[in-house]
């Protein structure tokens, strides 16, 4: 009796470690903090993955098609939601957050990345969006910028979202501002390569900006610059390894496309920089902004990736990352 007592007593113990153990830890390199509706009016429905980016008739208005297409989800193969509050917005991302133990680079409204920060501080590294209107507006100077980091309550620069106002990361009115965060050694992230589809007509951007190569001249002029491209500059890939095998500082985040892409085109993208050698300096982003449920398509994308090893699986999802943000043995002991 005794002996089965025992047993009972180890049996029991090991469900009730399983049932509590967390996931291995993931870091989010691409987190946003931002309102409903700062999409368009809420609910949007966002492609994850999209079936087709849609084929647009000129004689009409591109923005109304889009964010009709948003609203009845038409593209897409399968879709994810977004809530129409910012409260459950807040809720529905921190408890995925938890739930997949994962730990995200916020950036967005300063107010709500603190907002976030302080509803779940161990699991938010706040980071700093930021570009030419914001510069302005909200006096995000260099100085400014430097009093915040120095403070130490903001980590990261990024996302750095010039190409949206149809600038350059390269050019001279974005300088002073690499120069600050290659002097504090700030980890930067800079916006490449997609937007939101037609984005030539919402938001300024151009193709030719999502190119790796607009980072050149940046780099060169701060070579101690920590610094990763956002979204790892899709589509332009044959640009993007040009610049990875230049430039072996530079480091790529994953961003939107792990989810919003079709299967085919994601697997041949993350794929090929993995086989060309690039898979030490590839990071896990959700590039999450009111679609809290795509974190976890993009997560189970990699997951289930035939043509990645459980080593370049946990370098995409977690180690990568810890190194380019310089973790201590300490800060990642913590986070499993």
């Amino acid at each position: 009796m005794r002996q089965h007592l025992i047993s009972f007593l180890v049996l029991y113990a090991s469900m009730a470690f399983a049932q509590t153990k967390r996931p291995l830890p993931i870091i989010d390199m691409h987190l946003h903090a931002i309102g409903a509706e700062d999409q368009g009016p809420p609910p949007l429905k966002i492609g994850a993955p999209y079936e087709n980016f849609g084929a647009f008739d000129p004689k009409s208005s591109y923005p109304e098609s889009f964010i009709g297409a948003m609203k009845s989800g038409e593209w897409n193969q399968n879709s994810v939601t977004s809530p129409v509050s910012d409260a459950d917005l807040q809720k529905q991302t921190l408890a995925i957050l938890e739930k997949y133990n994962i730990y995200a680079v916020t950036s967005g409204d300063i107010k709500k990345v603190l907002a976030y920060q302080h509803e779940m501080p161990r699991r938010i590294i706040p980071g700093i969006y930021w570009d030419l209107a914001m510069a302005k507006k909200e006096k995000l100077d260099a100085d400014s910028l430097s009093k915040l980091f120095k403070s130490g309550a903001f980590k990261v620069f990024g996302e750095i979202a010039v190409q949206y106002q149809g600038i350059s990361p390269s050019d001279q009115a974005v300088e002073p501002y690499l120069k600050m965060a290659e002097s504090l050694d700030v980890p930067t992230g800079i916006h490449l390569g997609t937007g939101p589809p037609g984005n030539a007509y919402l938001t300024g951007s151009r193709a030719k900006l999502g190119s790796a190569l607009v980072l050149e001249d940046a780099l060169l002029k701060h070579p101690k610059l920590r610094v990763y491209a956002m979204h790892a500059g899709w589509p332009m890939l044959d640009d993007m390894l040009a610049m990875l095998y230049a430039y072996p500082e530079l480091y790529v985040d994953l961003g939107v496309i792990n989810y919003i892409l079709p299967q085919k085109e994601f697997d041949y993208y993350l794929g090929r920089m993995v086989n060309a050698g690039f898979g030490k300096r590839i990071m896990y982003g959700s590039d999450q902004m009111v679609w809290p449920g795509a974190i976890t398509v993009g997560i189970k994308r990699i997951q289930s990736a035939s043509y990645l090893n459980e080593e370049q699986k946990r370098d995409i999802l977690f180690n990568n990352a810890a190194r380019f943000l310089r973790l201590s043995p300490k800060q990642i002991k913590a986070m499993y």
